[in-house]
């Protein structure tokens, strides 16, 4: 396993590094999850992406990696957050807008789709959100469990059908 996310990233820093962090590892099994800084930076003023670029360069990057890896498992992993810390109302609808395009584009490639903010939602039933990710955004290490869960259970459920 090779975990080559970098803190702040968006899309198209991802496919900017792409080759090397992903493509020359040659993997069987590609897990994608990534749009939360998308949405976040644009929101403090940093960046001036938009739904429609973050789905697009999701959708060209698997484009690419399908064409480069025709065999890889491909995992996509719904952006989430919860409200509590850096998460407020300002993040909404809009954050939807996103989890919908991480959705469409899972969808278009015949991916696996972890949905993890509909299992944060459930779990914000039993516990605080501050519980799961104090900022709202990194989880803790029980929001790291929950989210081990749910990858592995999505995943074993898209091998059998």
């Amino acid at each position: 396993i090779y975990n080559r996310g970098i803190s702040g990233h968006k899309v198209f820093q991802l496919a900017d590094r792409w080759d090397k962090d992903c493509l020359q590892l040659k993997p069987d099994v590609l897990s994608i999850l990534i749009g939360v800084n998308d949405i976040w930076h644009m929101l403090n003023g940093n960046y001036d992406g938009t739904v429609t670029v973050y789905e697009s360069d999701l959708d060209a990057l698997l484009n690419r990696t399908k064409k480069a890896l025709p065999d890889v498992e491909l995992v996509i992993c719904e952006p989430f957050v919860l409200k509590c810390g850096a998460v407020g109302d300002k993040w909404f609808p809009l954050f939807d807008e996103y989890r919908a395009a991480a959705r469409r584009v899972a969808t278009k490639h015949a991916t696996a789709f972890v949905a993890f903010q509909s299992m944060f939602d459930e779990a914000i039933k039993y516990a605080p959100p501050e519980h799961w990710a104090k900022d709202g955004v990194y989880p803790s290490p029980h929001g790291a469990q929950l989210m081990a869960h749910e990858w592995v259970k999505t995943v074993t459920a898209s091998k059998v059908s």
